[in-house]
């Protein structure tokens, strides 16, 4: 054994030697087994699919998706199945109690569509609905109480995208989401340390402690959530559409939950909702089309308002994540969010400066005030003048046809559970997004965001939002589908998955897999990932950043169409997300 390792060992050195000498030469044949050996540098490999694929937070939500795809249906078919699917195996942010934002591109008819089925505020809401006697802010009102309830606006949407894009019936594309509610499904350690995490205010309610919890507490990686009262409200949707949500026997349900707690939404708010659909925001970025969500959203006019600053730095020869690039990007995210705490609100009750927010010459004159050396502070920063230039918990799904069609999705119930209210006997957990107004201008939501009037409460509204369901065009076809939850991170994190996939050529999941930054303004953190270099962390704070290291930021889920198929990946920061595809 002795000889047989000073025989490597010699070996090892003779090679050494060889490869040291320039004199040393190889044959071609060798040169080009090397080449062939060393063809790719990718660490990170996307799944790739050749007819669909259906990018989601949860693995068995997207097994409905693509089995929808199989049987023929297109994108929206499978969107919409995702999105039922998702209220039983995401039920921390997975939702028919709350609502959403869809982007899409219909091959069919070459066109760029997005629909609005954001929460409304009820009727019987008024701007100082949150403040005491005194006009402060009461604690927790606009989160875990039956006043932090929006109309929801899910199954609206879904319906509505169905029927006017879908091939499918309601029915064909609800059904496994019944059968996963009624057999249920093994708990997985995400769904788990969100139950734990949430316990106190999950707790408070019989309704939601009858599912969720087992022998008084929540249920544990391994334990089978089976879900019969939201089986039979699925039932009822797929048998009788929207209208039993809204008019029927949930309606009546959702609004006996209201009364006996003092709650505001009425039958009246509940018949009165409606779904919006609205031009998206377009913007260009190196030959590139972004298509993405418009108000109520703030993703979409910030996320191209972003993009126009940074395209006139050469990021990709600056380095992903290098201390330049980190510096330009934040830089440009405290301007936009800055603009976000002024501009922005719902478009049916406020004017928004949108072409001006969105301008070209705009972000030249922002950029002015973008300094190499030397970080801004936030009480440096004030909202700009865009009208000269005029002409969170939540979770996000992708899909993906053969036929050109594709969807992006984000969707929500605000923080984890939402409200954490499930109305009784339907098994519908509701979203706490009244929270997402302006309670009070100038102080902060529960993602530290700062609202203006703009954003104030007031009946029929829909609050703002930073969803950013995003598809980037290349030559007129899609090329790139991308989302993420996360709250105030949302904008960020999807401007990174672009920035990543664009300038530094990364593939779908080197993309996502990289450590993200984000900068909003106020406060005046610089908050990163764990990843970066400790040299880089110090050159930012030579620039003037205040850098802290926090929690993981964001989920994406992406696909890319290139090279005949689709290559696709879910953000390892939820080990439960799974992409597929065949």
């Amino acid at each position: 054994m002795k000889k047989y390792f000073l025989s490597l060992l010699t070996l090892s050195l003779a090679m050494g030697t060889a490869f040291a000498n320039p004199s040393v030469t190889t044959t071609a044949a060798a040169q080009q087994a090397a080449i062939r050996y060393d063809s790719s540098k990718d660490i990170f490999h996307p799944v790739f699919a050749k007819n669909g694929m259906v990018a989601s937070e949860q693995g068995l939500a997207s097994e409905v998706g693509l089995s929808i795809l199989r049987q023929g249906g297109n994108a929206v078919d499978a969107a919409v199945a995702v999105g039922f699917a998702l209220a039983v195996v995401l039920p921390n942010a997975g939702n028919i109690g709350g609502g959403g934002f869809m982007v899409l591109h219909d091959a069919k008819r070459g066109k760029n569509l997005s629909l609005d089925f954001r929460e409304m505020a009820p009727l019987k809401a008024s701007r100082d609905m949150y403040l005491d006697k005194d006009g402060n802010v009461i604690d927790g009102k606009s989160l875990y109480t039956h006043f932090s309830v929006g109309v929801p606006g899910t199954v609206a949407g879904m319906e509505y995208a169905l029927k006017k894009w879908g091939t499918m019936t309601l029915e064909q594309v609800i059904s496994p989401s019944i059968k996963l509610a009624q057999e249920g499904f093994t708990v997985g350690p995400a769904l788990a340390a969100t139950l734990k995490q949430e316990t106190d205010n999950l707790a408070k309610w019989e309704s939601t402690k009858a599912i969720f919890f087992k022998d008084g507490k929540p249920l544990e990686e391994g334990d089978t959530l089976i879900q019969k009262d939201l089986a039979l409200s699925l039932e009822k949707i797929a048998k009788d559409g929207a209208k039993a949500f809204y008019e029927g026997d949930i309606a009546e349900k959702i609004v006996a939950e209201m009364e006996k707690h003092q709650g505001l939404i009425s039958l009246e708010d509940l018949k009165g909702y409606q779904v919006v659909e609205r031009e998206p925001i377009e913007g260009e970025y190196h030959g590139y089309k972004v298509v993405t969500m418009p108000p109520p959203s703030s993703g979409g006019i910030h996320l191209v308002q972003i993009l126009n600053l940074l395209e006139r730095y050469p990021l990709a020869e600056y380095g992903s994540n290098s201390a330049k690039s980190i510096h330009y990007l934040a830089e440009s995210m405290k301007l936009a969010y800055a603009d976000r705490s002024e501009y922005l609100g719902d478009p049916d009750f406020v004017k928004i400066p949108v072409r001006g927010l969105t301008s070209k010459k705009y972000a030249d004159e922002l950029s002015k005030g973008i300094d190499e050396a030397i970080a801004k502070t936030a009480s440096e920063i004030k909202p700009g003048k865009p009208q000269p230039y005029e002409s969170d918990q939540t979770t996000h799904y992708s899909v993906m046809d053969k036929e050109g069609n594709a969807v992006a999705v984000t969707y929500t119930l605000n923080l984890n559970f939402g409200s954490g209210i499930v109305a009784e006997g339907t098994g519908i957990l509701l979203n706490n997004e009244m929270d997402d107004f302006s309670a009070k201008p100038g102080v902060a939501n529960a993602f530290g965001l700062i609202g203006g009037d703009a954003n104030a409460i007031e009946a029929k509204k829909r609050p703002l939002s930073s969803m950013t369901p995003t598809i980037v065009m290349k030559d007129n076809k899609p090329w790139l589908v991308t989302g993420s939850p996360g709250g105030a991170r949302i904008i960020t994190t999807v401007l990174q998955s672009i920035v990543n996939t664009i300038d530094h050529q990364m593939n779908p999941a080197e993309a996502i897999v990289t450590p993200r930054i984000h900068h909003q303004w106020l406060p005046d953190e610089l908050r990163v990932e764990e990843g970066l270099s400790r040299d880089t962390i110090n050159l930012l704070k030579e620039k003037g950043h205040k850098v802290v290291e926090k929690a993981a930021m964001g989920r994406v889920q992406i696909i890319q169409a290139r090279d005949g198929g689709f290559y696709g990946y879910s953000d390892p920061r939820n080990p439960e997300g799974k992409t597929l595809g065949y």
